[in-house]
């Protein structure tokens, strides 16, 4: 056989999940093999969605997603949702065709090896044929064993030798990594001491939800989440939701009152942490992380425990004697189930001849679409409505591929995710920037018959540097009105204008059924003159 076949079995039955990319001459072969192999591949219309679709398959269900593309351009075409996906420690393979060793002239020659580096992904290559199954077991186990996003570079001259069938070598099975017994005391001590303790769950605890819920509740502890894990602890009457800049009033206030903060699997950085706002002046702060260089990498903390969270939770648990009531009183019950939600939140709603309210827009989706979902959320002004407003069941049913900041990936993040969770509704939402930035990817939607909901709000314009930039000139940044819906309609989206309450009925036809075409929702938004979190986030600007 030849190498590009062999790198194509030998990756499906190490397992990878899905695979997505753009096919040119350089991977059409090794596309292919991953395909014969019974791996599922989705063509993509633009390697930059393909990138993001991978990673958000990969982080919503567990398994290792693959992107495949050609070389030089379309490496470099994918490099932002690459980029995404390397700062946000996504076990991810790219598998990126290269040139050979002959072709020093060819107008696709770059230097892939420095371009991954140069964006935190780990460079790795298939040497030659000799050590290819050794070199794609490797790229494969530092993945998922390392938790980094991987470019497996393929040069052609290689990809197209001959090399003997060989057996793909059994990985052992990964232990979680156990705190030390010290570590385990140290931890034990705070939380037996503390009156208020708070538990924020991040990216590492995905997972360990059953463990944290049962340790807080031994402890008396808070239940939060950084955005990325949204979810984790949907049904726990003690959750507060995500902490950091879309924490409601009352999260904000009980998670600031804290005498202990404890994260598991979380950066505690400006953003999870407000800056440091959300963290009490007397409060003894603890990470919980599998990585050394992540604790206290973002803040001092007063204990650091190397330990895998569930683990780590099932120990402490194990250690520590009895129950308390700590943070969990009868009146900070009766205010989580009164106040616990944004949509708790009185306001006054704006819509008018501007448009639909976002908040109004929000409540009326979270009360319309179907509580099954998996909602994917782009950057912009908008994003702290459906991250705040629309619930999820779980940790699987929010992706936020928001580590490199990008606008224009919810569309493909939205995709991956319909992948991973084909029993959802996956739900899209995105602002009139990010939508029309990514639009090629409708027709990837429609093409494959998605069960998708596309909502874009739209405040015409880049609307967190309209309001950041307040009092100078906006014609770089705004722009005139756009039939989005018509643009939906034209790739065969069922598609509705909503600019008030009354014209999200179209939405409630659509979700009765049939669903036989996906669904844009193009919603005209009311100006709110900057959303509630955005001035928390320009602070770190």
């Amino acid at each position: 056989m030849r190498v590009a076949d062999l790198v194509g079995r030998a990756l499906a039955e190490l397992g990878v999940g899905h695979a997505f990319g753009v096919v040119g001459s350089g991977n059409f072969h090794v596309t292919n093999a991953l395909r014969a192999g019974g791996v599922p591949y989705v063509a993509a219309r633009h390697e930059g969605g393909a990138a993001t679709m991978a990673d958000a398959y990969t982080r919503t269900s567990g398994r290792v997603g693959v992107l495949s593309v050609h070389q030089g351009c379309g490496l470099t075409n994918a490099l932002t949702g690459i980029t995404e996906a390397a700062k946000s420690h996504t076990p991810m393979l790219v598998l990126a065709a290269d040139t050979g060793a002959a072709a020093v002239r060819s107008n696709f020659r770059i230097d892939q090896d420095a371009l991954a580096r140069s964006v935190g992904a780990v460079a790795e290559r298939v040497h030659s044929p000799e050590s290819a199954l050794a070199d794609v077991v490797r790229a494969y186990r530092t993945a998922v064993e390392q938790r980094r996003t991987v470019v497996l570079n393929l040069p052609l001259d290689v990809q197209a030798a001959e090399v003997d069938d060989a057996p793909v070598p059994a990985l052992p099975s990964l232990v979680p990594v156990r705190p030390g017994a010290d570590a385990v005391e140290a931890l034990v001590g705070l939380v037996a001491g503390a009156q208020r303790p708070v538990f924020v769950a991040g990216r590492g605890a995905r997972g360990a939800g059953p463990e944290l819920r049962e340790l807080a509740a031994a402890s008396g502890a808070l239940l939060a989440t950084s955005a990325v894990a949204a979810g984790l602890f949907a049904d726990d009457p003690w959750s507060l939701g995500i902490s950091g800049g879309f924490a409601t009033p009352l999260a904000a206030e009980l998670i600031s009152a804290a005498d202990l903060v404890v994260g598991w699997g979380c950066a505690l950085n400006m953003w999870t942490m407000r800056h440091g706002a959300l963290i009490g002046p007397d409060a003894s702060v603890v990470q919980v992380d599998v990585d050394p260089d992540a604790i206290g990498a973002n803040r001092p903390v007063h204990l650091g425990v190397l330990g895998d969270a569930a683990a780590t939770a099932t120990d402490v648990r194990a250690a520590l004697d009895g129950t308390r009531t700590g943070y969990r009183t009868p009146d900070v019950r009766t205010a989580i189930a009164e106040r616990g939600r944004w949509r708790d939140e009185p306001y006054d709603d704006l819509t008018g001849p501007g448009g639909i309210d976002p908040r109004t827009l929000s409540i009326a989706l979270d009360d319309l679409l179907p509580a099954e979902r998996t909602v994917a959320v782009d950057s912009g002004n908008f994003m702290g409505y459906p991250s705040a407003y629309l619930r999820v069941p779980d940790e699987h049913g929010y992706c936020l591929t928001q580590g490199f900041q990008s606008i224009g990936l919810g569309l493909a993040t939205a995709i991956g995710a319909a992948f991973a969770r084909p029993d959802r509704l996956a739900v899209a939402a995105l602002g009139d920037g990010g939508a029309l930035m990514s639009a090629a990817e409708l027709e990837t939607v429609a093409r494959l018959g998605l069960p998708m909901v596309v909502v874009v709000y739209d405040d015409r314009g880049y609307g967190a540097e309209v309001h950041h930039f307040t009092g100078e000139d906006h014609t770089t940044v705004a722009f005139p009105d756009t039939d989005i819906a018509a643009i939906g309609r034209g790739y065969g989206f069922d598609a509705v204008t909503v600019n008030a309450p009354s014209d999200l009925d179209g939405v409630a036809r659509w979700v009765d059924g049939p669903r036989e075409r996906p669904l844009l929702v193009h919603a005209r938004i009311a100006s709110d003159g900057g959303s509630w979190w955005l001035a928390e986030a320009f602070r770190g600007h």
